[in-house]
């Protein structure tokens, strides 16, 4: 099965001229949803993890039932007042402004090793920003792993600048 072949690509959003590389398609079909968590575990045979923190929203998705696979915990990365409880945070730049990602304070036990998971890496703002909260919260961050990566956009080239793993299933060139 060819991973692309159940990633639906949507022309002109969210404005014209962008490609948007939308997994819903790939979440429900049973094989590819499967045959994806498979894939995106495979890299860490053989290596001890803690925790699987996911990147709101759809990292939530995949790393939920990464973190089944793997029998560790789950840790939502999530946007700015999302959590009830005491949080950390770590801004980032949008295109227009700044945003804010959070965890709890007690999500992380210090030596930790976390598997990073989103759905995909464009321009690498969030990812990085996700990285150092969590790296911040005592967290080894072992792999970033995504379905998708835009390499023209330069995100999965920033994690590796920083010094971090990064894998994914499946590659569009362009934005």
């Amino acid at each position: 099965m060819n991973l692309k072949s159940v990633i639906r690509t949507i022309p002109d959003y969210p404005k014209p001229g962008i490609m948007f590389r939308d997994i819903t398609t790939l979440l429900t079909d049973a094989r590819g949803f499967r045959r994806a968590i498979d894939e995106m575990v495979q890299p860490l045979a053989g290596q001890k993890i803690d925790k699987v923190a996911g990147i709101e929203a759809r990292g939530f998705i995949l790393g939920g039932a990464i973190a089944h696979q793997l029998s560790v915990g789950f840790v939502p990365v999530r946007k700015k007042g999302k959590l009830p409880f005491e949080t950390i945070s770590e801004a980032y730049e949008l295109e227009y402004g700044t945003d804010e990602l959070e965890i709890h304070v007690d999500a992380i036990d210090k030596g930790e090793r976390v598997l990073v998971v989103d759905d995909l890496i464009a321009t690498g703002g969030t990812a990085s920003a996700a990285i150092k909260l969590l790296e911040r919260a005592g967290a080894e961050i072992v792999l970033c792993a995504f379905v998708v990566d835009l390499p023209d956009l330069g995100g999965a080239k920033l994690l590796r600048d920083m010094g971090k793993q990064v894998t994914s299933l499946v590659e569009y060139e362009g934005e």
